[in-house]
């Protein structure tokens, strides 16, 4: 099997979604991952890569099961994975068609998005030190991972003359290169002025255009930000772990127990469809029985 056609293939892939699709280096590395392991396992079989059949796909999912303890979660992933890259080449003529369109994976569990309580990122919150540099721009990319629900993508892609201060709005280029724009409120605004003119200041000795920079000066990574959550995370009482993903499902959660419509938190998030966004309404139910416990006449009797 000739491994040079396959990381050109690869390759061209990946620059595929990095410049053409807008994927978040985060994203790609994890389609990266996906497909060399895919790879491997077709070397260790014999098997050349552009004369894949259904049922060696079969296979590859019965070794991911069984050998690898993959859950279907995880295998989904992989096979979504394969799936754009097959496809990717066959609109490029290297193979004759995506077989992997055939594959249907295992069905997935249903997996209710984790979020924190109001009061638990109140205490995230109060962790970064912002008489520092790095503290006010800790403490920024917290209260506007809370305050917009950005992708972390899209935050770390944001450049400051994408940010009206006047109407605290910021554009955003979400996926798909589509934008939309997103507010922030008073809390966001201080701590943003507060980096901007002091913080931001210090670090930017590369005159970047980008809103969050590293100590060095450059940009600030996807990887950055979830190392930086991380090390927040540790430095409080709460038992848990932490991703900008997971501030993003806080976002949408506490909209919609404050009475938000599921339209408006559809817009702000960047959803396409309404689809992605309804799973936020299972989230809410228990906060559903708490209001109708507590307000409906007769839904409990006097001890």
């Amino acid at each position: 099997m000739d491994t040079n056609i396959e990381n050109k293939e690869l390759n061209s892939y990946l620059d595929y979604l990095k410049y053409q699709k807008n994927y978040s280096e985060y994203t790609i590395e994890n389609y990266k991952h996906d497909i060399i392991e895919y790879l491997e396992y077709l070397s260790s079989e014999n098997l050349e890569f552009k004369s894949i059949e259904y049922s060696d796909i079969r296979f590859y999912l019965m070794y991911l099961k069984d050998t690898k303890k993959d859950d279907n979660t995880s295998i989904n992933r992989k096979l979504s994975s394969l799936r754009g890259f097959y496809k990717y080449m066959a609109n490029e003529g290297i193979v004759h068609s995506n077989v992997f369109s055939l594959v249907n994976g295992p069905k997935r569990s249903k997996k209710l998005p984790r979020y924190f309580e109001y009061n638990e990122l109140e205490e995230l919150f109060k962790v970064p030190d912002t008489r520092t540099p790095l503290g006010q721009r800790d403490s920024l990319i917290l209260e506007m991972l809370y305050a917009t629900g950005v992708r972390v993508g899209e935050l770390v892609n944001i450049k400051v003359s994408d940010i009206d201060l006047g109407r605290r709005n910021i554009i955003i280029l979400g996926k798909g290169n589509k934008e939309r724009f997103v507010t922030y409120g008073e809390y966001c605004e201080d701590i943003l002025k507060t980096y901007l003119n002091t913080g931001r200041v210090s670090l930017n000795v590369k005159q970047s255009d980008y809103l969050f920079l590293n100590n060095n000066g450059g940009r600030l990574t996807d990887r950055g930000v979830r190392f930086i959550l991380d090390k927040l995370i540790q430095k409080t009482s709460l038992n848990k772990n932490i991703s900008p993903h997971m501030i993003r499902h806080s976002f949408a959660t506490h909209l919609l127990n404050e009475g938000c419509d599921l339209l408006t938190v559809q817009k702000l998030l960047g959803h396409e469809s309404i689809k992605a966004t309804q799973i936020y309404t299972h989230v809410t139910t228990d906060r559903l029985k708490e209001v109708y416990y507590n307000s409906f006449p007769r839904a409990k009797k006097d001890d």
